[in-house]
């Protein structure tokens, strides 16, 4: 499973929605409608990628952060940081 970082605290997720007019259910709505399992993410996952109290998360997976990034219209490495390649899995 790959883990996405988000950038900034979360800041580019804000702006992004800031920018759309949109708020975090809004957003958990319209993942479910493009999300191909139907499941999208919940409003309470927005918030804690999006938010800066104690209840933010500076993880997610990657399906989520596509979402995320999907219907705010961001291309996924200006709002979460890639993963870089591991040396205990390349072959040496």
């Amino acid at each position: 499973m790959e883990v996405l970082h988000r950038r900034e605290a979360g800041k580019p997720i804000r702006d992004a929605m800031e920018e759309l007019g949109l708020s975090g259910p809004a957003v958990a709505a319209a993942t479910k409608e493009i999300d191909p399992e139907g499941k999208g993410i919940s409003a309470a996952k927005v918030g804690q990628l999006a938010g800066q109290g104690k209840t933010a998360k500076d993880r997610c997976k990657r399906h989520t952060g596509e979402l995320v990034a999907q219907v705010l219209h961001r291309p996924l490495d200006a709002l979460f940081s890639m993963p870089t390649t591991s040396t205990s899995t390349v072959e040496r």
